[in-house]
């Protein structure tokens, strides 16, 4: 097991979490995004988003990290879903560096974005998955989400159409 901690991303960190966001998100989407949609968002513009994200916290932006290297981000907030209850958290984000999956990383992200939401009053969290992504899919049913019927949604990404659906779970327990 590597050790590695989970803290507070730092605004001198937002190059290094857009870059792994943007490395795990090709990895995460590869296959059903092009290639190309990866190049069109210029650097600059991926490095404002985290860097904003940071400094206003929102989402909350927790980075796991091993020795000085970023090895997984994790971004949370109340849920962005315009009929939730101000009491529903929403997992925004969760990463890890692709060659470091399995690893514990997503669990220990999730663990400190729980106790994060716990904090801001949350009781439940809901988060949105790319149906075709079987290894996010299972993660999040093992740690304790339960795909909410009737939420499934297509979102365009790269000029493609991404089939997502809505998992949720309590924050008790």
């Amino acid at each position: 097991m590597s050790d590695f901690k989970v803290r507070f991303a730092t605004l001198q960190e937002a190059t290094a979490v857009a870059q792994l966001h943007l490395q795990a998100s090709q990895a995460a989407y590869a296959g059903q995004v092009p290639d190309a949609h990866w190049d069109a968002t210029p650097k600059a513009k991926r490095i404002a988003y985290w860097k904003e994200a940071i400094e206003f916290s929102e989402p909350q932006v927790m980075v796991a990290t091993e020795g000085s290297s970023i090895v997984g981000l994790v971004g949370f907030d109340r849920s962005r879903d315009p009929k939730s209850k101000n009491t529903m958290g929403e997992i925004w984000a969760i990463y890890a560096d692709p060659n470091r999956l399995g690893q514990g990383i997503g669990l220990a992200l999730w663990d400190a974005a729980r106790e994060g939401l716990l904090e801001e009053g949350c009781t439940d969290v809901s988060v949105w998955v790319p149906l075709r992504n079987d290894r996010s899919v299972r993660f999040h049913e093992l740690a304790g989400f339960k795909r909410e019927m009737n939420t499934a949604r297509t979102v365009p990404l790269g000029g493609v159409k991404i089939e997502e659906v809505r998992l949720k779970r309590s924050l008790a327990g």
